[in-house]
């Protein structure tokens, strides 16, 4: 019986080859030492213990915000809208309970509706979201919840838990054998869509409420109407019962319920009843969104297409990326899309125009290079796929898959010795999961290790 890895390299590739092969290419990389103990809580003032020093908070969102965003098909093309999302988050951490925090917001490609944040504050929020929303004071009211979590330190204090060791490294396939789509997984990479707060965090009740809490009180200190908070919750509470799919699945990182939704209109009638008559500013809002909302249509295709993926559905769901593109036919999300689901159908070739095309729109953004890669393997063109490898590395360094990539397509060229080189730096990393047994067998069949 021939594993995937041994019909890969006796040139057979098939469907569950790409699978295999998928999976590697979700995976992120592994998180640096974490040393734990007590600080202050920079909002009730107690002492508390927490797993990392905001030295670490700091470190760990420069090395892994740009993965995640990338998971994210990363940042939005458009500069304007960045520098103002940017503009909002920084007018909030400035009044939170930790102004010398290096809060950044960017709006990101994904279509998925959700917002998250690194501990330090590299906060992500998707296109998804941003097209559900009305006003500014709303947009606040996301990013004043996201800084929430940042001032109360949520994510430090699991760092201890599971909030490192399994929700970063493979996390496609643990997140989703928990929600049933574990057979499309890698091909899907829809434990990349999750976006980072499910990565870094599974936050509770209570940190949820804490946050909400937080967030209403940073929007108010920053001039915002705290209805823009109770618009949001109502927003979010709406769609979850319209789109459970899209929703539920992968907002798990904010569960969604009544309860906070009553508690927001509570407390903005009550304790911020006097902040209530400032202007919403909804006109600022749809100036900034105006490029982004003539996406709607493409986006809402997409969503659906990416909604039928997760169901296995793949033929209806490159009908909707198809629809996508006709409308958007520039759209980077898209061309990325239908290229997965060609793949998803064991046709690389054919998935080819389309990462052709991303590469083409998006030069500076990581994630087609290494479908790319992927496809050329797959392809038989392991130089080809070499070459992808690195281009995905040079923009985006630090992913210890690639190593493992490059030395699949090192031995596909039968440079035995640069492939051993990198399936040595690839264990090295830490790696632990199938593609490091493989790495370890040739390693131990080429006699490198005993």
């Amino acid at each position: 019986m021939h594993t995937p890895q041994d019909r890969i390299f006796r040139r057979e590739m098939s469907r569950r080859d790409f699978i295999w092969l998928m999976g590697a290419a979700g995976s992120a990389v592994a998180l640096p030492p974490l040393l734990s103990g007590c600080a202050t809580d920079p909002v009730t003032g107690r002492t508390t213990l927490v797993g990392l020093t905001e030295q670490q908070e700091i470190a760990l969102d420069r090395q892994h915000a740009p993965h995640q965003f990338s998971a994210d098909y990363g940042v939005v093309q458009d500069d304007a809208l960045n520098r103002y999302v940017q503009g909002v988050a920084a007018g909030l951490g400035a009044r939170s309970h930790r102004p010398q925090m290096p809060y950044s917001a960017r709006a990101l490609n994904a279509n998925y509706i959700n917002a998250y944040t690194f501990p330090a504050g590299s906060m992500g929020i998707t296109r998804g979201i941003l097209l559900e929303m009305e006003s500014e004071d709303e947009l606040a009211a996301v990013l004043g919840h996201e800084a929430g979590h940042v001032n109360a330190r949520h994510a430090a204090r699991q760092a201890g838990k599971q909030m490192v060791a399994g929700t970063v490294l493979g996390v496609g396939q643990a997140v989703l054998s928990a929600t049933g789509y574990a057979d499309f997984a890698p091909v899907l990479d829809l434990g990349a869509s999750l976006g980072a707060s499910a990565l870094l965090a599974k936050y509770s009740r209570d940190n949820e409420r804490e946050a909400d809490a937080l967030g209403l009180e940073y929007m108010s200190r920053a001039g915002y109407n705290p209805d823009g908070m109770v618009a949001t919750m109502d927003m979010l509470r709406g769609q979850s019962r319209a789109k459970p799919g899209l929703i539920e699945t992968m907002f798990s990182s904010h569960p969604m319920s009544d309860e906070r939704y009553e508690t927001a209109r509570r407390e903005a009638q009550t304790r911020y009843a006097g902040e209530r008559g400032r202007p919403l500013q909804k006109a600022r809002y749809m100036d900034h969104t105006a490029e982004l909302r003539k996406l709607r249509p493409a986006i809402e295709a997409m969503q659906q297409g990416e909604t039928l993926m997760a169901k296995k559905q793949i033929g209806q769901a490159e009908g909707r990326f198809g629809q996508a593109l006709g409308l958007a036919p520039r759209d980077y999300v898209a061309n990325l899309l239908m290229a997965k689901a060609k793949i998803a159908q064991k046709q690389p070739k054919e998935a080819e125009p389309y990462l052709q095309q991303a590469r083409a729109i998006y030069p500076g953004e990581a994630q087609a290079q290494s479908l790319s890669g992927i496809v050329k393997l797959a392809l038989k063109q392991p130089d080809a796929a070499y070459q992808r490898f690195e281009d995905y590395d040079r923009l985006l360094p630090g992913n210890p898959n690639t190593l493992f990539f490059k030395g699949v397509a090192q031995e596909n060229m039968q440079n035995r010795r640069a492939a051993a080189d990198y399936y040595y730096r690839y264990l090295q990393a830490g790696a632990r999961d199938s593609q490091a047994q493989y790495a370890q067998q040739r390693l131990k069949e080429w006699g490198v290790l005993k």
